[in-house]
């Protein structure tokens, strides 16, 4: 299957897409260059929200509007763009990365290092009300985060251990962290996820070009080549959520590639899950 552009953009960090059942719509943002970015795949309606500093996800908001996960914390923008913090949190030479909204409602934001520092970033658990509880600390580069299709399983990614890791929480708290996959030296790097409606993990690969698809026993069983060498993160949309979208970035690309920075869909190649607004 080949990759198609879906909207032709010049993004530095395209990431974080998201599905938005509610408003038929692609979420998804460009971490420098502090736009969140909308699409409607119907209509074929965009639009673009500038931001005043770095963002790492967007996800939508039960209530309209959407959560962020920026530089500084955890920001809400209502459905007229009104904003205000939900958790401010600023830490110098640190800013937001990926982020997914739990089954149950809650955020889990991903913080990392801008000189990508060793251990210097966190994933936290950040409540409607805005209570925030740290669940992994001492990570690298927060990435992917996902939930299998009984939401019995969490998946998760510090990007340069290689690895999509499994998570076991109770009360809150991860309690156990087991390696599910490895992407082999050479091959890229893991960054963002998307689990489908069989249990599969769908992972982007940084500078690998590609996208893989494991079983839900983490086993490889496909493999797809992207026109663009840092794709970044992908997650399943448009009717029947059978179309997937894939992020890609053009920042330190050694030479110009046509669709790097736009955002790539993969029609009908399978059948993702309905995506949990957050709650607050």
């Amino acid at each position: 299957m080949k990759a198609e552009v879906a909207v032709r953009e010049d993004a530095e960090l395209g990431e974080g897409p998201t599905w938005d059942t509610a408003g038929g719509r692609l979420l998804w943002v460009d971490i420098l260059g502090r736009r969140v970015h909308t699409y409607e795949p119907a209509s074929g309606r965009r639009s673009v929200l500038a931001v005043d500093q770095h963002i790492g996800a967007v996800k939508p908001r039960a209530g309209g509007g959407v959560v962020a996960n920026l530089r500084d914390g955890i920001g809400l923008y209502s459905a007229d763009g009104a904003f205000s913090w939900l958790r401010h949190d600023p830490v110098p030479g640190r800013r937001g990365n990926d982020a997914a909204v739990a089954p149950d409602g809650s955020l889990w934001a991903g913080t990392m290092r801008y000189d990508e520092e060793a251990g210097g970033g966190n994933l936290f658990r950040t409540a409607p009300d805005g209570a925030t509880t740290t669940l992994l600390d001492k990570v690298t580069i927060s990435n992917g985060v996902g939930w299998s299709p009984d939401h019995t399983l969490t998946y998760y990614i510090d990007t340069p251990t290689r690895r999509v890791d499994v998570l076991r929480v109770e009360d809150g708290h991860v309690v156990e962290r087991r390696e599910f996959a490895t992407v082999e030296e050479g091959a890229g790097f893991p960054d963002g996820l998307a689990v489908d409606a069989e249990g599969c993990v769908w992972v982007a690969l940084w500078d690998g070009g590609a996208l893989r698809r494991y079983t839900p026993r983490g086993t490889l069983d496909r493999i797809i080549p992207l026109p663009v060498v840092r794709p970044t993160a992908c997650a399943f949309g448009g009717p029947g959520l059978r179309d997937l979208y894939v992020t890609t970035a053009r920042t330190g690309l050694r030479e110009p590639e046509p669709d790097a920075g736009s955002l790539l869909v993969l029609p009908g190649i399978g059948e993702g899950l309905h995506a949990t607004p957050f709650a607050g």
